[in-house]
């Protein structure tokens, strides 16, 4: 199983106080959000690309070399430096961004846990036992924003949508783009039923149908089978697509919130990222849920 060798916490403090989550880690760092990098004044990026009749093209540009979408480092101030408190027993996280690497942090003082949701989420940053390592799927930001950088593919013809991300699990999401409702029984699962439509130059994804055992985030924040989850991207020039989610959850939070962050386009293509074959732990990927594993006395 490949590995990286160290996960970032790739998230974006907003303006309208958005509330970050933690995601996985992409390619590399340093890049801004126009996707120049080195020294002197970067070239001013190219527009947004285009179909012939005029919808933002999220996804590959015939004729352009190939590239994936990675959740890149934001310039944008917290509104105050968190403390170790805003992070439970995880108090190692609370350091400003910045290591390009860690280039923002949950800040968790926005985030309207419900008490056993903050209990729940405390366990969890230390035990690290994240779905995501054990080669199964996640959704939302998680996905979005997961390593080795993230394919968009608008199927106009078939009117779908799929995210398809280059680490973790051998799947991909499915947006129904047709103009269908959810159905009204939902098996849940890790993805959900994902339904999209565009509002301008913004597509507007809407999940329903979560199970309980998915993370939206690399950290664990919890989530309930009420999640429903609105999600927008906005390609607002060649190298950059603005990611906001909406988390609106009331068996785990007091209130709705919202969170997201930048993806950047850099040169790469997906390539087959071993998960499931030759796992060295396949106890963790086809358990049942109840494998449990010991906290450590440290966190590294």
């Amino acid at each position: 199983m490949r590995h990286r060798s160290r996960f970032a916490i790739l998230v974006l403090a907003f303006s309208l106080n958005l509330a970050p989550l933690c995601y996985g880690q992409g390619r590399g760092g340093g890049q801004g959000r126009g996707g120049g990098q080195g020294r002197g004044q970067t070239a001013p990026a190219r527009p947004a690309p285009r179909f012939p009749d005029g919808q933002i093209n999220l996804g590959q540009v015939p004729g352009e070399p190939p590239g994936l979408w990675d959740a890149g480092p934001t310039n944008i101030p917290l509104e105050r430096p968190d403390t170790p408190t805003d992070f439970g027993l995880f108090s190692s996280d609370a350091r400003e961004p910045t290591d390009p690497f860690l280039a923002a942090k949950p800040k968790l003082s926005q985030i309207p846990f419900q008490p056993w949701a903050r209990a729940l989420f405390d366990y969890r940053v230390q035990i690290r036992n994240e779905p995501y390592v054990r080669c199964k799927p996640s959704s939302g930001a998680r996905q979005v924003a997961t390593a080795y950088g993230t394919q968009f593919v608008d199927d106009r013809e078939q009117k779908r949508f799929y995210i398809f991300e280059t680490g973790g699990a051998h799947s991909f999401r499915t947006i129904y783009m047709d103009g269908r409702a959810h159905p009204a029984k939902l098996s849940p699962s890790n993805r959900g039923h994902s339904v999209g439509h565009w509002e301008g130059d913004t597509l507007v994804v809407d999940t329903i149908g979560f199970n309980e055992r998915v993370w939206i985030d690399n950290l664990g924040v919890p989530t309930t089978e009420q999640l429903h989850m609105i999600e927008r991207f906005t390609r607002t020039d060649y190298n950059t697509i603005k990611y906001e989610v909406t988390v609106d959850d009331p068996g785990a939070y007091t209130a709705t919130w919202k969170s997201g962050f930048y993806l950047r386009f850099t040169p790469g293509e997906s390539f087959e990222f071993v998960c499931q074959d030759n796992n060295q732990a396949p106890e963790l990927i086809v358990g049942d849920g109840t494998f449990n594993i010991t906290a450590p006395p440290y966190v590294p």
